[in-house]
């Protein structure tokens, strides 16, 4: 049995793994489960580890935000004292790019402030910026510093809330995929037709080139803003012109949703929106059926 793990200890290991799959932009609700689940760790009062050493899997998966997966990447961490999920995440994920993540931060800037602080999480960056760190780095002034400030204080907001990434998982909120298929299809059409404007990204750019298009439309009481991913996932995997993200905001609720092409399942080779697997199905079915009709 590995030394014993505080409630916080579990906590950070599940924002560690939230920060290193939002890296990824992968599914947002996986994202948003383990900071849920983190922060119902850190706030429960019985130190996990010990329903752990006794077997207690049941009282756990009990807890608001904890499933079996959450569970079993906690039991793997006591017991063993590390977790494969997070190292194959870090292997996936360099320090470099987890900082380019953050707003503030460019591929640049990223890659300097890893080789002088030897920043190799969020919570290294934290500490950084409030013993001043941060500040001494060419390139920090006074606005970036603020900026990068802002956002890791974002980012902690939301993982404390009494039930963090609520506010943009409530069914009712959320476009339905319907209409984010409608318009990832006139996103994409638009794109090949040359009918947008493209703007530089910061990221994984370095001629600065004008290259990513942007849409802006409103829909039924919606801002959207939809764009191909720019992460460093979606260039390894050849994927830019494929992933089309879409965020959108109504009435101070905002929701991020990536609509891909399916390559497996009864779903292959159509337009899905990740994470919305049970609407995808409903969206396609009620296609078929009224094809036939």
């Amino acid at each position: 049995m590995a030394e014993k793990k505080t409630n916080a200890e579990l906590a950070d290991l599940l924002e560690q793994i939230a920060d290193l799959l939002d890296a990824q932009d992968a599914n947002p609700s996986r994202i948003e489960a383990y900071r849920r689940g983190a922060a119902t760790v850190r706030e429960h009062d019985e130190p996990l580890a010990d329903l752990i050493q006794a077997e207690r899997f049941n009282d756990i998966m009990a807890l608001p935000t904890i499933g079996g997966g959450i569970t079993s990447v906690l039991t793997e961490y006591v017991v063993d004292g590390e977790s494969r999920l997070l190292q194959g995440l870090q292997q996936e994920v360099s320090p470099v790019q987890l900082l380019a993540h953050v707003e503030g931060f460019d591929d640049q800037l990223a890659q300097r402030v890893y080789e002088e602080l030897e920043i190799e999480s969020l919570a290294d960056l934290q500490d950084a910026v409030e013993d001043g760190r941060l500040a001494a780095i060419e390139g920090f002034d006074e606005d970036r510093v603020e900026q990068v400030k802002q956002a890791l204080a974002d980012r902690e907001r939301e993982a404390t809330a009494p039930n963090p990434g609520t506010r943009n998982t409530n069914k009712g909120e959320r476009a339905p995929v319907s209409l984010l298929l409608d318009l990832d299809e006139e996103y994409r059409r638009r794109a090949e037709q040359g009918d947008l404007i493209t703007v530089a990204p910061r990221r994984f750019n370095p001629t600065n080139e004008a290259w990513l298009p942007i849409m802006k439309t409103e829909r039924d009481g919606w801002h959207f803003t939809v764009l191909f991913s720019n992460t460093e996932l979606a260039h390894r995997l050849g994927r830019t012109n494929d992933w089309v993200v879409i965020y959108y905001e109504r009435d101070g609720q905002e929701q991020k949703h990536t609509v891909v092409t399916e390559f497996r399942g009864p779903l292959k080779g159509k337009r899905v929106v990740r994470g919305r697997d049970a609407d995808n199905q409903k969206y396609y079915e009620a296609s078929a059926t009224t094809a036939k009709s």
